[in-house]
């Protein structure tokens, strides 16, 4: 059945995953017996859609936790390639909770 040669293809994949505040985008890559994160991360072509990707840079995870660029991927993993945050959390939150308080006052 043409259903479960796609499923059959699916699950001997991984995902690329990139996402920027305008954009995302997810490739897919056959997952190779000791394919590393970064072999599918150049492998999906995602390096030339996404030029500011530096692999030096940028830290990477599978399925949401942090994980090393030689990392061995298993069929079905997601690898995520993470930005850099534009503002510190931290700083963010107590700037929020600083001007609750101007609110609740006024």
């Amino acid at each position: 059945m043409p259903e479960d040669r796609d499923r059959d293809r699916d699950r001997n994949r991984v995902e690329v995953a990139y996402a920027r505040e305008d954009e995302q985008a997810i490739f897919s890559v056959a997952a190779d017996q000791g394919l590393t994160a970064q072999e599918a991360i150049r492998r999906s072509g995602i390096l030339r859609r996404f030029p500011e990707i530096d692999l030096a840079v940028n830290r990477v995870g599978v399925f949401g936790k942090l994980a090393q660029l030689d990392q061995v991927l298993q069929p079905g993993d997601r690898v995520e390639i993470y930005r850099s945050l534009i503002a510190d959390p931290k700083e963010a939150r107590k700037k929020r909770a600083a001007q609750g308080k101007i609110m609740r006052k006024g």
